[in-house]
């Protein structure tokens, strides 16, 4: 921007042009703003879940090493200790703000107060909706997960090349998630077509989002739920050909239900976000994909938002249309999402360094 100021008046609205379209940079300045502040508060949903724990460090160790003061914080999965968290780093001075909210519409009130205090906020992964708060997005995207999941389905029964029939069960995310949203629309935009034509048949009818939904993405509601499945619809042997499940969690409850009480041939199972446990059972053979979001990747990309924010210097996003939360669309840097099954599990995350062979010993 002093760069800009100092050049002649003649010049001035076309270099202000090229700087509004320039990418952000992350080196060789004081990261701090220009009051001295270099706080960055981190609040995530929850430690219970091995995805959050990952996210979180990648993000603190990256920030630390950038420079700056972090505060992390985890809210057990519980909206008012968030805002309540959200408070305290406001009120503690971070200048800028990374959050992954439980229900994305819950936070619209202490963002308000963010926003008037002159507190940038990088929204990561999750939505938060219905506020003009949200400064930028940090995500993965997140319809591409689910097409993902519904494509491995489609080929690996072979759907377009056979008149056969198969049964299908669907494990959705969490209803305040909006990003279960996204994998939900776009896994059925693949799989719709097939139940529609009765090649695929989900014999428990529960298909909507609504009905097939997990609060809090938790393992054991989704075992609960499909052990009633099981007992309901196949308990005389009757195959299960696959399961949609939207994410690692819900995929462990899947197996869990499956192991304990199923008799038919084992199921493909999808999953998403590569935990450790699961990645044990596609070692196994117990779950047959999970789509791979490396966060490792997404942390530097918001900590490239952050020394932006810092700098004064414009922000670098890839997508200025799609992620619209209902008050304004969200300016967003987004990252792709890989499909990781036996065939690739260890070029992916073993010699991508995510995991050691030990680790999925």
């Amino acid at each position: 921007m002093k760069k800009i100021i100092g050049m002649a008046l003649c010049l001035s609205m076309t270099a202000m042009l090229f700087t509004g379209c320039s990418s952000s940079g992350s080196g060789g300045a004081d990261k701090k703003d220009s009051s001295g502040n270099n706080k960055v508060g981190v609040a995530l949903p929850t430690k219970e879940l091995q995805r959050w724990n990952q996210d979180g460090a990648n993000i603190k160790k990256e920030l630390e090493a950038a420079g700056y003061e972090v505060d992390l914080q985890y809210a057990g999965n519980d909206n008012a200790q968030m805002v309540s968290i959200v408070e305290n780093m406001i009120s503690g001075g971070c200048k800028v703000l990374v959050i992954t909210p439980i229900d994305g519409d819950a936070l619209g009130s202490v963002l308000k107060t963010a926003k008037e205090d002159g507190v940038e906020v990088i929204n990561y992964d999750r939505m938060i909706t219905n506020t003009d708060a949200v400064s930028y997005l940090a995500t993965f995207d997140n319809t591409v997960v689910g097409e993902k999941q519904g494509e491995y389905i489609v080929d690996k029964l072979d759907l377009e090349n056979t008149d056969q029939t198969f049964n299908l069960e669907i494990v959705s995310g969490d209803p305040g998630d909006n990003n279960a949203t996204y994998f939900y629309n776009g896994a059925m935009s693949i799989l719709q077509p097939y139940i529609d034509s009765g090649k695929l048949v989900v014999k428990s009818g529960q298909v909507s989002k609504d009905d097939t939904a997990t609060a809090n993405w938790d393992t054991e509601k989704a075992q609960s739920r499909m052990d009633a499945i099981i007992a309901s619809y196949y308990a005389d042997g009757t195959n299960l050909d696959a399961v949609l499940c939207s994410n690692d969690s819900t995929a462990l409850g899947t197996a869990n239900a499956l192991e304990s009480s199923y008799t038919g041939s084992w199921p493909i199972i999808t999953g998403q976000d590569c935990d450790i446990a699961n990645v044990k059972n596609i070692v196994k053979g117990k779950q047959t994909m999970s789509v791979f979001k490396d966060t490792r990747k997404l942390a530097k990309v918001t900590v490239k938002m952050v020394n932006s924010i810092m700098k004064g210097e414009e922000v670098e996003v890839n997508d200025t249309i799609t992620y619209d939360n209902g008050a304004k669309v969200i300016p967003t840097y987004v990252v792709d999402p890989i499909a990781v099954d036996q065939d690739n599990y260890k070029e992916i995350l073993i010699e991508g360094g995510y995991y050691t062979e030990a680790e999925l010993q």
